[in-house]
């Protein structure tokens, strides 16, 4: 029996936690989890938003299951998910953005993998407030994590039958920080004939995507531009509540929706759990149980083509309701 670390969360997070631990025990597969809390929630208890033993038992189990935790804007503690990141070096976050059935979108055919740097760039929270008028953050770009990065995101397209791998900067006004993180891309892709390369600005690819997003295969960018493109690639396939996500090191990984916590639903049976799913049927994968992780995502694609759906994505089932309809269809 697998053992998996679960953080179940704040805001809708308990929710969807429970919802998708019932689908996979309904699928047949027995799972081990070792419920860990952390977020707003337990910083009255513990005086910390990320108790240590959190961090222990990932480290333990090697594989983490998470809903979406809190993080406050412009005050309060740092955010949840950058020091689970940085302390356990997930440095590579992968979200794959692909239509699903009885989802409508604008666009069909969007099968789009971004590969997202995940310890450095402004996201490494280097700043310091220069006077009452000026505050200053450090951009860190450094060719470790920019090979390292660029090498998952080939090693990727190879296992998974991809073929381009498109570099996004704006190195052509940051030249020193996007222009290291280019130059180590072009001596990666150099590694990779099979795989085609390309090359583009941010701002260009972000109107691209929304012209035509099937131009496009796999992207890997820094850390900022992943995080702003992955938001945007998910409203191309029906927005974050079916956008899922995973951080990936050496050693273990999280697995976790795109969304946030939506604390204006807390509680009321609203939340669609299909992005907390999806991550949970990539984690599946991860651990060699793609017999399961198939028959689950049989029974959600189903669900959703006979058009039961929550109401984010244009239905009008509560949590329970979508969760018991999955089960019943597998």
């Amino acid at each position: 029996m697998h053992t998996i670390t679960l953080i179940n969360g704040d805001g809708i997070g308990p929710e969807i936690s429970e919802s998708v631990q019932r689908i996979i025990k309904a699928s047949g597969l027995e799972i081990n989890w070792d419920l860990q809390t952390a977020g707003s929630d337990v910083i009255e208890k513990e005086g910390v938003p990320l108790p240590e033993r959190v961090i222990e038992s990932i480290k333990k189990n090697k594989v983490a299951l998470k809903a979406p935790v809190t993080t406050p804007i412009g005050k309060g503690f740092r955010s949840v998910n950058v020091q689970l990141r940085k302390t356990l070096d997930l440095y590579a976050n992968l979200r794959p953005c692909k239509n699903l059935p009885g989802v409508e979108t604008r666009f069909k055919d969007v099968d789009i993998v971004v590969v997202r740097e995940n310890t450095e760039d402004l996201y490494a929270g280097v700043e310091e407030k220069i006077d009452e008028d000026t505050a200053h953050s450090i951009k860190i770009i450094t060719r470790k994590a920019s090979e390292r990065i660029c090498k998952f995101a080939f090693e990727y397209a190879i296992k998974n039958n991809r073929q381009e791998v498109c570099a996004v900067s704006k190195a052509n006004i940051m030249k020193l920080s996007d222009g290291l993180f280019l130059e180590c891309f072009r001596k990666v892709s150099a590694e990779y004939p099979q795989i085609k390369s390309r090359e583009i600005l941010v701002d260009n690819l972000c109107m691209q995507l929304v012209q035509d997003p099937t131009r496009f295969d796999v992207l890997v960018l820094p850390n900022l531009y992943g995080d702003i493109v992955s938001d945007l690639t998910a409203g191309l396939i029906g927005g974050l509540g079916v956008a899922q996500g995973a951080n990936i090191g050496l050693d273990c990984a999280v697995f976790e929706p795109v969304h946030g916590s939506a604390p204006d639903i807390k509680g009321q049976n609203k939340a669609n759990p299909t992005a907390l799913l999806l991550s949970a049927i990539e984690m599946l994968k991860y651990i060699n149980e793609y017999s399961y992780a198939e028959k689950i995502e049989k029974a959600l694609f189903k669900t959703l083509s006979q058009g039961y759906k929550t109401a984010d994505i244009g239905g009008n089932l509560t949590t329970t309701e979508f969760t018991n309809k999955i089960i019943e269809n597998l």
